[in-house]
């Protein structure tokens, strides 16, 4: 009998089949199938404010692997994921809200509507690349915000929406754990379809975008087509985070779609890692609770410094970015690749050589 925790050693694969696995041996396996269960397991051992907090993480993972597919995955700068979540949000609302729809209508609808749109700003990227590409995203943030400002009679304007929680026949999803159970399953898939997305035509496609375009077109890949269609996959992902955030918080407003949502976003992939699954959730969990993390520092030092608090709060910001910095200079492979050294160390030791 073989021992499932048996380490890996060469690369001996006999079949097709075993070479495109996902997870290759036993012991990998296990070790998911005991993340899962303690994700599951996780809302019985956390108050509500926890488990909010790990709500806002897995909706947060959803969008940052959306938009890692883009950036990450084929190569394509975005900045304007904070408003993509905000069609997302807003055409849920206008669906459960106005519409009378059922979330569960709503939810794939508010995926598809933003896939277009994500799309149709994915145009240009034919013909920008780089900065040029990143300043035509920044202008659809601003185009779609103003959009939704000023169209007061769908969207209600700077006023913005009030939503409900999803709700099954007499079941509503208002407690806590109810709603972060959906949200995780909702993750789930997302990862195993990002997973095997990249292990077909379409991924490795968008993996040869990246790594040299031209070289991808010489070889027949269709620049404008998968262009397209990677703003167009992580736009649908970003439209489904922003439906579930906005009947998270059941409210929906213009200036929660800022900017800054997009930076942060923009930094869950770069600190978790570009190009990884992994990082995503890992990026989106550290910038998502790294917030709360600060304010607990600052709340702990303003106890000893009361007449320092409002500078104690502008460092906080400070904070925050210095963190996205010091990941760029010292490890810009990201949270993925710190995991990636620790997992090849204890795979040799103690015998390194």
């Amino acid at each position: 009998m073989k021992n499932p925790f048996v380490m890996e050693c060469g690369n001996y694969k006999t079949r097709y089949e075993k070479d495109m696995a996902i997870f290759s041996i036993k012991r990998v396996k296990i070790r998911v199938l005991g993340l899962a269960i303690l994700a599951f397991l996780f809302p019985l051992l956390a108050d509500n404010y926890v488990i909010g907090l790990a709500t806002l993480c897995a909706i947060a993972s959803i969008g940052a692997i959306g938009l890692n597919i883009l950036t990450g995955f084929t190569g394509q700068i975005s900045i304007g994921v904070g408003a993509f979540l905000g069609v997302g949000g807003y055409t849920s609302a206008i669906l459960t809200s106005t519409l009378g729809l059922s979330f569960w209508v709503a939810l794939p609808v508010a995926g598809l509507i933003t896939a277009s749109v994500g799309a149709l700003f994915g145009i240009p990227s034919l013909r920008l690349k780089g900065l040029y590409l990143a300043i035509a995203t920044l202008a659809a943030q601003f185009i779609i915000l103003f959009i939704i400002s000023r169209w007061t009679g769908l969207t209600g304007g700077t006023s913005g929406m009030v939503l409900q929680r999803p709700s099954i026949g007499t079941f509503s999803f208002m407690s806590a754990s109810s709603y972060y159970y959906l949200c995780l399953i909702i993750l789930l898939f997302t990862i195993v379809y990002a997973l095997n997305l990249f292990r077909s035509r379409t991924g490795r496609a968008f993996l040869a975008v990246r790594d040299r375009d031209v070289a991808a077109e010489i070889m027949g890949i269709n620049l404008f087509t998968y262009k397209v269609l990677s703003f167009a996959i992580s736009s649908f992902f970003v439209g489904i985070a922003g439906a579930l955030l906005a009947h998270y918080t059941m409210i929906v407003s213009p200036e929660l779609y800022s900017i800054t949502v997009s930076i942060q976003y923009l930094a869950m992939i770069l600190v978790g890692g570009l190009g990884s699954i992994l990082g995503s959730i890992l990026g989106a969990i550290f910038i998502t609770l790294l917030p709360v993390g600060l304010g607990f520092v600052m709340d702990y030092i303003a106890v000893y410094m009361p007449d320092m608090q409002n500078t104690l709060a502008a460092f906080q910001e400070l904070a925050f970015g210095a963190v996205i910095i010091l990941f760029l200079i010292f490890e810009p492979g990201g949270l993925a690749h710190i995991w990636s050294n620790i997992k090849n160390y204890f795979k040799v030791w103690p015998f390194s050589y």
